[in-house]
């Protein structure tokens, strides 16, 4: 355990873990997607938990010849309380997807209702496919018929920090992914 900001913080996923199942998953994304084609390929992050792992996606990417274009979406699904409610698009993408395989890039993939949203809006905007590709899969809290193209781990049933997940705006610095132990 290390001590961040006077809370113990117990490292579940380690940043040499995390480094070795990126470099899989692009390898998984190659396979699947030629490279003499993957200018068509859209990667969508979804902010903010997931702008250190979709950095080093697209770099493990361009490390196995693939050249997608890149695009940022933000959502939120959280009205007043923390059980997901409406889901609403903070910020958009700004390019056409009409006609391309878009890969969408979260930390996280729990209930599944933010990502079905958002897979659902670029389907109807005209994308002919939406992968999805999540660090971490905590199956134990889905509560939509979604399962992710490609995944790092699966999650344990804790809610976790680092490598850009945070709990109240900190934690998302740490290059390990943990759990805050109270």
């Amino acid at each position: 355990m290390i001590t961040v900001r006077d809370r113990q913080i117990e490292p579940l996923f380690t940043e040499s873990q995390i480094a070795d199942e990126i470099r899989r998953l692009a390898g998984e994304i190659a396979a699947h997607h030629p490279v003499e084609k993957s200018g068509e390929i859209l990667v969508v992050a979804v902010l903010k938990g997931s702008f250190v792992f979709a950095a080093d996606l697209i770099r493990a990417l361009h490390a196995v010849k693939l050249a997608p274009e890149v695009e940022f979406i933000s959502l939120s699904s959280y009205g007043g309380g923390t059980e997901g409610g409406e889901v609403r698009v903070l910020r958009d993408v700004e390019t056409d997807v009409a006609g391309r395989v878009v890969v969408m890039v979260d930390d996280i993939l729990e209930s599944g209702r933010t990502l079905q949203f958002a897979r659902d809006l670029l389907l109807s905007r005209g994308a002919t496919a939406v992968e999805l590709a999540v660090l971490l899969d905590k199956s134990v809290k889905r509560k939509v018929g979604i399962e992710p193209d490609y995944v790092g781990f699966e999650c344990p049933d804790h809610f976790v920090v680092g490598y850009g997940m945070d709990v109240g705006h900190a934690f998302r610095e740490l290059p390990f992914v943990g759990r805050v132990v109270e």
